[in-house]
């Protein structure tokens, strides 16, 4: 969990107070006698309230991750989510509060100890509509915040360690189930688009070696300024995790979309990474009536190799694709 639980001001504020309370009550209870007493309660009173809320702030910066110390795809991811700066900013401001509170507690307990007896619950008061003050200025931030912590409750774990295989294509041409049949992962498969929202992660290990398959979101034939946010956790996942590009072809084109498109799409990804290898993927292949579709994306993509032709929904097929992991590693761990 990257964020931790975000307490609203009225939240942060009503413990803070319920906490100041409960501490003069102890100091009512006390042997302090006479008017020395009542200026120790109101003192006791602010600097109570003062720490609860700052601890309470200082807490969820301390549990929360430094943007920037983050590896680029956590950094990337968290950018398309929430925004980065915004998240920054936002926590900033935690900070702010909790200098600011440390101020006013040195400021009007200063102020109590200085005071009449007959004046220190006056300025007690005055000192908690400050601390009132400062926590609603934030609340923005807060509910920000709260947001971002939802948005990135489901953050995955990746294993930098591992090979990593990305399995990108247009929405409902079976990369979920392909990612199931391949791992022990359980992605939410589908007969209709876009049922991936995010990143899903699967593992398999051969002969000691660690696989990292993930299934990212469907892209669509579209420059990288148009697409959304869902397409956008794949192009993350593909330039910062990639070893490898599994494309998934559905020649059958019962996904909905168009050879044409799909050829471009895949273009388009060899040209945006030019430095991962790419490797077609023709899925579906029950559904295929002929392989002339087949044929016809092999030479728009000047691929002249033996295609890879699988159906995943029964696992025909998927065994070469875990030979090809295993191939692929293997000339990998030669030039490393």
């Amino acid at each position: 969990m990257f964020l931790p639980t975000i307490p609203t001001p009225d939240e942060v504020v009503d413990k803070a107070f319920r906490r100041a309370k409960k501490a003069a009550m102890r100091i009512r209870g006390s042997k302090i006698r006479g008017q020395k007493k009542s200026k120790r309660i109101e003192e006791v009173r602010v600097q109570t309230a003062c720490q609860v809320i700052r601890d309470t702030y200082d807490d969820i910066l301390k549990k929360t991750p430094r943007v920037e110390e983050l590896s680029e795809f956590y950094q990337d991811y968290i950018d398309v989510v929430v925004g980065v700066d915004q998240l920054k900013k936002s926590l900033g401001a935690l900070k702010w509060a909790s200098d600011l509170l440390e101020k006013l507690q040195g400021q009007y307990t200063s102020k109590i100890r200085r005071s009449p007896p007959e004046n220190a619950s006056k300025i007690r008061r005055e000192a908690y509509g400050r601390i009132v003050s400062v926590v609603n200025r934030i609340e923005n931030e807060l509910d920000f915040l709260t947001f971002a912590k939802q948005q990135l409750r489901n953050m995955p774990t990746v294993d930098t360690e591992a090979t990593t295989a990305v399995i990108a294509g247009f929405p409902n041409v079976g990369k979920s189930t392909l990612l199931r049949k391949i791992t022990s992962a359980e992605p939410e498969v589908a007969d209709y688009p876009f049922t991936t929202k995010g990143i899903q992660i699967g593992h398999l290990e051969r002969r000691w070696k660690k696989f990292q398959i993930i299934d990212t979101p469907g892209l669509l034939d579209r420059p990288v300024m148009d697409m959304n946010e869902i397409e956008l956790q794949a192009m993350v996942a593909l330039e910062n995790l990639a070893d490898l590009i599994l494309f998934i072809f559905d020649p059958s084109t019962t996904s909905g979309y168009p050879l044409e498109n799909q050829i471009n799409l895949y273009n388009e990804l060899r040209q945006l990474f030019k430095d991962v290898t790419v490797f077609p993927i023709f899925n579906k292949m029950d559904l295929l009536g002929d392989e002339e579709n087949v044929k016809y994306i092999l030479e728009r993509i000047n691929r002249r190799e033996e295609p890879l032709m699988v159906t995943a929904s029964d696992g025909s097929g998927v065994s070469k694709i875990i030979e090809l992991l295993d191939e692929f590693d293997a000339s990998k761990e030669k030039y490393d």
